[in-house]
């Protein structure tokens, strides 16, 4: 015996299940979406500077101190600079970070 009722039903489960698989494929396109971004992101990311120069608290004081790029004890007032621009401030007294130690770097030794 056919029960056309039960028929109907799993052809409405069959739909709802369709539906529920079409979600998961959206959310996982989305998810694929997101991941290609972040990884783009990495790759696009410029190298940090090898040479930081810290400037001081007031917006027209002098610089405080110069950094190897990636030092951990850099503030948030610090600017990249290149290798000659460090070389100058250390020579014009600017302090060197006694961290991370520039002028033992630069081969710049009082």
């Amino acid at each position: 015996m056919n029960d056309p009722a039960r028929l109907t039903l799993l052809r409405f489960l069959e739909r709802v299940q369709l539906r529920d698989l079409d979600r998961t494929r959206r959310w996982i396109a989305e998810e694929e979406r997101r991941e290609a971004e972040r990884q783009r992101g990495i790759e696009e990311k410029p190298a940090p500077p090898a040479w930081l120069l810290e400037q001081g608290l007031n917006k027209g004081s002098p610089p405080v101190y110069v950094h190897v790029g990636g030092c951990w004890n850099t503030g948030t007032r610090s600017k990249g600079i290149d290798q000659e621009q460090a070389r100058r401030a250390l020579a014009d007294g600017v302090t060197a970070c006694s961290h991370c130690r520039p002028d033992r770097a630069l081969r710049m030794f009082d």
